[in-house]
C-alpha cells in the first residue's frame, strides 16, 4: 500500500495547525508526566516542541508518523532542559501538587498512583507511560526510545510489576516469602 504524503494540498501553515489541534492535549499530558507534575514546565516543553517541529515540519513524510515524530522530539526537548540551564531544587510535597487541572484529561484512580508512577526510575516510567498515555504500540515506543522491542517489553511488564509492589507491599511480601 502506498504512502501518502502529510496533508497533501494543504500549505505549511495549515500542516501545522493540523498537527498542533491534533497533538496537543497527548504532547502536553506526557510532559507532565517527563516533569514530575509542574505545569509550566510542561508547558514550556510542549512550546519548545512544537517551534523544533515548525522548523522541521518538511522533514515530516506521512500522517501516520506524526504522532511518534512529536512524541520524539518532545523527549529530545525534555532532555535539553536540563542541559541549558541548572535549576533551583525545592521540595515539595506530592501532596501541594494539583492533579486536577483542566488541561490534564486524563483522570487517574488516586492519588498513590501518580506517586507509584513518580517512584519509578525513568527507565521503566517512560515506556510505561507511552504505552498508557500516548497509545503507542511496543515497537512504536522502541522506536521512540531507540530501544529494541524486547527491551520495551519487558521494561513495561517490570514497571507495572514495581508498580503493584509500590501499590501493595504486603502483597509482594507474601508472594516472596
Amino acid at each position: 500500500m502506498p504512502r501518502t504524503r502529510v496533508y497533501s494540498g494543504m500549505n505549511k501553515e495549515r500542516r501545522f495547525e493540523a498537527l498542533v489541534s491534533g497533538h496537543s492535549a497527548l504532547l502536553y499530558r506526557y510532559a507532565y508526566w517527563l516533569c514530575d507534575g509542574h505545569h509550566a514546565s510542561a508547558e514550556d516543553v510542549v512550546q519548545e516542541t512544537f517551534l523544533r517541529a515548525w522548523k522541521s515540519l518538511d522533514q515530516l513524510q506521512e500522517h501516520q508518523a506524526a504522532k511518534a515524530w512529536l512524541m520524539t522530539i518532545l523527549r529530545r526537548e525534555n532532555a535539553r532542559r536540563f542541559e541549558r540551564k541548572q535549576f533551583d531544587i525545592v521540595d515539595v510535597e506530592l501532596d501541594d501538587v494539583a492533579l486536577n487541572d483542566d488541561r490534564f484529561e486524563f483522570e487517574l484512580d488516586s492519588h498513590e498512583l501518580r506517586r507509584a508512577i513518580l517512584q519509578l526510575d525513568h527507565a521503566y516510567r517512560d515506556p510505561l507511560l507511552l504505552q498508557a498515555i500516548g497509545g503507542f504500540s511496543c515497537e512504536e515506543i522502541a522506536n521512540i526510545l531507540d530501544l529494541g522491542k524486547g527491551a520495551v517489553m519487558t521494561r513495561v511488564f517490570r514497571a507495572k510489576k514495581m508498580l503493584m509492589d509500590i501499590m501493595n507491599p504486603q502483597a509482594s511480601e507474601a508472594s516472596h516469602g
